[in-house]
């Protein structure tokens, strides 16, 4: 399985980024990608995974109401839409995959997760 991250960059506090994650080489149509992240000093934590048998979603409280991941399985691609950023949102962002999907999605970690992508940097400046 591979992952490819895209779509980090510098933003100002309030505005908004697209990250996508393009994925390719699973063996079997249940899986759950997430996206994780981390920042300097900081352990890597998860952010939000979706599902690909059911589209279920599971988002961590700090960022409930102002991002959105989303799937598209004809492009084996998901998207992680971030709105309102705040300046504890920066840091290097990772899409990971697990096969099969593990239920429930509140019960990820980053130590479930069998594949990574490169990470893809967003910076919030205020």
């Amino acid at each position: 399985v591979q992952l490819q991250a895209s779509g980090g960059g510098l933003v100002q506090v309030g505005g908004s980024l697209r990250l996508s994650c393009a994925a390719s080489g699973f063996t079997s149509a249940s899986h759950a990608i997430g996206w994780f992240r981390q920042a300097p000093g900081k352990e890597r934590e998860g952010v939000s995974y979706i599902s690909s048998a059911d589209g279920s979603t599971f988002y961590v409280d700090s960022v409930k109401g102002r991002f959105t991941i989303s799937g598209d399985n004809a492009e084996n691609t998901v998207y992680l839409q971030m709105n309102s950023l705040k300046a504890e949102d920066t840091a290097v962002y990772y899409c990971a995959a697990v096969e099969p999907d593990l239920y429930p999605l509140s019960s990820i970690t980053v130590q479930d997760m069998d594949y990574w992508g490169k990470g893809t940097q967003v910076t919030v400046s205020s």
